[in-house]
């Protein structure tokens, strides 16, 4: 065997053994790619399936979210109607203490007008020359009249206004008061004969008034003035008897000393 003969079957033998070699490495190369192409496959399908999801979560958040702007907008429109329904609230509150104090008023204003106008119906305690009693309003104001009258020195007016007053109230606690008034407005218009009567009238009514002495007195003052000395003399004398303790009774004796 030459030396070329050799060479070329240890070429042979060689191709014969590495044969199954290389077609082994051919196949791992496919499947290999195959491996990827499927891994790749399966990336892609998951990565859509992501997509997917993540498209679904968002169209969802943005369902959420439009819903809860929804639900803040219903929620603020509901907070404007009860802002708007306190402020109403409020106002009618307001009014209502107004209308209340307004009525309190009104109310407080009749019941002072009514009890001002029972008061003039009410009886009042008034105190004449010691003596305390019951008057009717009109009572006391035609009396006070009648003396406004005597202090303006209009004893015509005075004299009238009392016996008016006699008439109407005959049974007045005013009654001994008006005869001791009613004789000197008619000694202030000069009527003696007039006063006379009234002034003795009170001495024999109501004896115990402390007016009673100065009534005497008064009388005997007429009496001076009507030139009767000698009936003068006995009214002081009477004076001096009944009260020899009053002031009256002291100007009477000295008002007797100038009778003699």
């Amino acid at each position: 065997m030459t030396r070329m003969s050799r060479c070329l079957g240890a070429a042979a033998l060689a191709c014969a053994l590495f044969a199954p070699a290389a077609q082994a490495g051919l196949f791992d190369d496919d499947e290999a790619r195959r491996a990827i192409l499927d891994l790749r496959q399966k990336l892609e399908q998951s990565n859509e399936q992501q997509r997917a999801r993540q498209a679904e979560l968002n169209a969802q958040m943005a369902d959420q979210l439009a819903q809860l702007k929804r639900s803040l907008l219903d929620l603020n429109s509901q907070l404007e109607l009860l802002r708007a329904d306190n402020a109403k609230l409020r106002g009618q509150e307001e009014q209502l203490l107004r209308d209340v104090a307004e009525l309190q008023r009104h109310v407080k204003d009749t019941q002072q007008g009514v009890e001002e106008r029972m008061r003039k119906f009410e009886p009042q305690k008034v105190s004449v020359d010691g003596k305390e009693f019951q008057a009717d309003p009109d009572e006391k104001r035609l009396y006070d009249e009648a003396m406004a009258q005597l202090r303006k020195g209009d004893f015509a007016g005075a004299a009238s206004a009392l016996i008016a007053f006699q008439k109407r109230y005959p049974g007045s606690g005013y009654s001994e008061s008006v005869l001791f008034w009613l004789g000197n407005a008619h000694y202030g218009r000069r009527d003696y004969k007039a006063a006379i009567p009234a002034f003795r009238a009170l001495v024999t009514s109501a004896p115990d008034n402390p007016r009673a002495p100065e009534a005497l007195l008064s009388i005997a003052n007429c009496q001076v003035e009507l030139k009767d000395s000698k009936a003068a003399r006995r009214t002081i004398d009477e004076l001096i008897k009944t009260y020899p303790k009053s002031e009256a009774a002291q100007a009477g004796r000295e008002r007797l000393a100038s009778l003699k």
